[in-house]
């Protein structure tokens, strides 16, 4: 394979932060066309679907994450069970096998740089590193080049620079479940021995146009990284697009956006903040939004503001009960109880709720990253609702906006409706013209959730913040572990703090505390 063209320029790119062709337009680095465009949901899908596009690649394979996990199985089921398949399913023995049965495919994998001391905790991954360091075709690069706190958060995938995926599931343990999320399922497997609780997740798959902007981003991640610049292979004749995935879209213009925190020469991005802020601002009649974090002073405040109208827009988020793991809990879940009784201040009109998803009496882990904007906005990536994604950390967002000229008129907006009320009636438990039967009775979302009750195998509740020690409302306040900028972390109360002196969520928690006292 050759290295022919944009190498070098996006090298020189690195710098201004900037890739060819690059507007930064109203929070957009890049707009693309995407001959397909399909959205993903939930892990068995996705790891189904990766397994096949993998296959179909004939040139290069590019997978940049936060987390990489060669232990799991992207294939469930008697079929795959017990290797009993021509294809792998275990991803440690599938990439070597690719790359042997794929005369010169190359495949290119980068993960964040401070967690490769992981690989010699995982048992078996460190074999399969050190057998794959050893393969041909296959190169791995650890990204460090960020701020120290910083992360590199992205999740893409780019096969043959024709199809890319961008979005939430990261090729690790903990990520694979079915639509049903059932409260037991033995098929939650991450390695013999270890299993894992309900995961609800997203991502969106793409052909064309768009495939080659994303191929940009991750090139000028690995040269970020140090490595060279990528081969930009001849695209094959044949598309890696797998053949059991339906598009839902066709032809349509996607906007991507990026945050990135400055290092060196490299500078920062804030693309990814800019849009929110905008579509928060231009919804007039609801956002429907899932998200691992809400955590945000700037996105709080925003949607404060918006509750504040005389008509404000309905805002539902579906969020997950906890953070996962210890340190998560401690950095996000009291800094989102604070941040959720403060915008709750606002909402004088009942337009504002957080839900958590459950499965039985099992609260459903939300890693997805999503945003609907009156059904004209349909936002997937890995930001998330807190102050590393809009900062600090490397992140990606994909977003197809039905209002754009080359999007408009063709509705669209009926697709992304399509996709929310599938969403909704995946948390609820119901079919989906139940569901749409429902927001028609009731006109709203809480209305409709609220209708279809709480008894179900799966149910939507709204979340009630618990009681606090003074100490966990202190850490919250501080905004220690999840600043606004890197020179935050670890510096208590570093601008303000997440009531920041003088600013409307401060104003907002104040009122909640006179509220509660009376």
């Amino acid at each position: 394979m050759s290295a022919t063209g944009g190498g070098a320029e996006l090298e020189r790119s690195i710098a201004s932060g900037q890739g060819p062709d690059a507007s930064a337009e109203n929070g957009i680095w890049r707009y693309e066309i995407a001959n397909k465009m399909a959205v993903v949901i939930d892990g068995e899908d996705y790891f189904a679907h990766i397994h096949n596009a993998m296959d179909n690649a004939r040139a290069q394979i590019v997978l940049i994450g936060w987390d990489f996990d060669t232990r799991i199985s992207l294939r469930r089921g008697e079929e795959w069970k017990n290797g009993h398949h021509e294809r792998p399913a275990r991803l440690g023995d599938y990439l070597p096998w690719l790359v042997k049965t794929h005369d010169g495919l190359d495949i290119r994998i980068l993960k964040w740089g401070l967690s490769w001391v992981q690989f010699f905790k995982r048992g078996r991954m460190a074999y399969d590193i050190a057998r794959m360091w050893m393969v041909d075709g296959i190169s791995f690069r650890f990204d460090s080049r960020h701020p120290p706190g910083c992360s590199h958060h992205q999740k893409i995938a780019v096969f043959d620079r024709q199809m890319a995926v961008c979005g939430g599931i990261d090729l690790t343990y903990d990520r694979w479940d079915t639509r049903d999320h059932l409260e037991e399922d033995p098929r939650r497997v991450n390695w013999p021995g270890n299993t894992h609780g309900p995961w609800h997740d997203i991502t969106v798959m793409m052909e064309g146009p768009v495939a080659g902007a994303l191929f940009d981003l991750c090139d000028t991640r690995w040269q970020v990284a140090g490595g060279d610049p990528l081969d930009r292979p001849k695209r094959p004749e044949t598309s890696p697009w797998p053949d059991a995935l339906q598009a839902e879209f066709q032809d349509v213009e996607i906007g991507l956006c990026r945050t990135r925190a400055c290092v060196g020469e490299v500078s920062a991005v804030s693309e990814i903040e800019e849009l929110f802020l905008a579509h928060f601002a231009r919804a007039k009649r609801f956002i429907y939004i899932e998200n691992q974090y809400f955590t945000s002073r700037k996105i709080a405040e925003a949607i404060a503001r918006r509750l504040s109208e005389p008509d404000p827009p309905e805002i539902v988020i579906v969020h997950p009960r906890h953070a996962d793991g210890w340190l998560e809990q401690q950095a996000m879940d009291h800094a989102r109880d604070l941040v959720a009784e403060a915008v709750e201040a606002a909402d004088a009109r009942d337009r504002f709720e957080v839900y958590v998803p459950y499965t039985g009496e099992t609260p459903i882990y939300v890693h997805a990253k999503l945003m609907i904007v009156d059904d004209e906005v349909l936002r997937i990536g890995s930001a998330n609702l807190n102050n590393r994604s809009l900062g600090l950390d490397s992140e990606c967002d994909t977003v197809l906006d039905a209002a754009r000229p080359h999007n408009s008129g063709r509705g669209l907006e009926d697709k992304i409706q399509a996709i929310r009320i599938s969403l909704l009636a995946e948390h609820c438990g119901v079919p989906e013209d139940e569901m749409q039967a429902a927001l028609d009775e009731h006109g709203t979302m809480q209305g409709a959730i609220a209708a279809l009750g709480s008894e179900g195998s799966r149910t939507l509740r709204p979340y009630v913040p618990p009681t606090k020690t003074e100490f966990e409302e202190w850490l919250a306040e501080s905004g220690m572990l999840d600043p606004e900028k890197p020179s935050g972390i670890l510096r208590p109360f570093a601008r303000g703090g997440l009531f920041g002196k003088g600013g409307r969520l401060r104003r907002l928690r104040d009122r909640a505390k006179r509220k509660f006292l009376k």
